[in-house]
């Protein structure tokens, strides 16, 4: 019976996040993106500039991101850079929502050159 409450316990504990893991794979909605489209031009902006072309921060043109994985600009999105200026997002951005962002940055990026 003491074991059986442990297990029901994991059991409750994978059944409650199992909505959170197929949520992580699925692709904001359409009004989403268009909300993380202006954060990354407004709020990232701030530091990278208002056309990504730098600032405090580096350019974010899109023949430099594409020299990243997808996976790990999402990293760097959601975590930040430790002992830099550019902090981490994990606490307003999901992961389907950095994810959405660093493909952007590879693909629909407004900037494709610093030479644009």
């Amino acid at each position: 019976m003491f074991l059986l409450v442990p297990l029901r316990r994991a059991l409750v504990a994978v059944v409650c996040t199992l909505p959170l893991v197929a949520q992580a794979g699925e692709p904001p909605s359409s009004e989403r993106q268009a909300e993380l489209e202006t954060l990354l031009y407004q709020d990232c902006g701030s530091c990278h500039g208002m056309t990504l072309r730098g600032g405090l921060g580096p350019a974010l043109p899109r023949d430099r991101m594409e020299t990243l994985s997808t996976e790990a600009l999402a990293h760097i999105i959601q975590y930040g850079i430790p002992g830099s200026a550019m902090p981490g997002w994990q606490a307003l951005l999901s992961e389907a929502d950095a994810r959405w962002l660093a493909d952007h940055l590879q693909t629909d990026n407004r900037l494709k050159t610093l030479d644009d």
